[in-house]
């Protein structure tokens, strides 16, 4: 999500991802720490807000990182990747051959 915006609001993020305050924070600590992230604090109607933002180090290792589950998953992952990005494959096709149809 963060690779797709310049920035975005914590709590907007913790929405998204349905995650604890305490999760998010520590993960984002992380990822701070590495320096993959770098954040703000600003107010915003009259209440003080964090806003996130990936660093040009993140965005990098993001993007390398995403080439290699790529890689792993070989052609046939990027097709289905690629579908599911325009929104066309089910999510049967996901699944392990087998298992979504209960034989395996």
């Amino acid at each position: 999500m963060l690779d797709d915006v310049k920035e975005v609001e914590f709590a907007v993020l913790r929405d998204t991802l349905a995650l604890s305050d305490s999760l998010l924070s520590k993960q984002l600590a992380i990822l701070g720490q590495a320096g993959y992230l770098r954040s703000r604090r600003a107010k915003r109607d009259s209440r003080q807000r964090v806003w996130l933002a990936l660093t040009r180090e993140g965005r990098a290792a993001f993007a390398e990182h995403v080439a290699a589950l790529r890689e792993i998953v070989g052609e046939e992952g990027r097709r289905t990747i690629a579908n599911a990005d325009k929104g066309t494959v089910s999510a049967r096709s996901w699944a392990t051959p087998g298992v979504a149809r209960g034989t395996g």
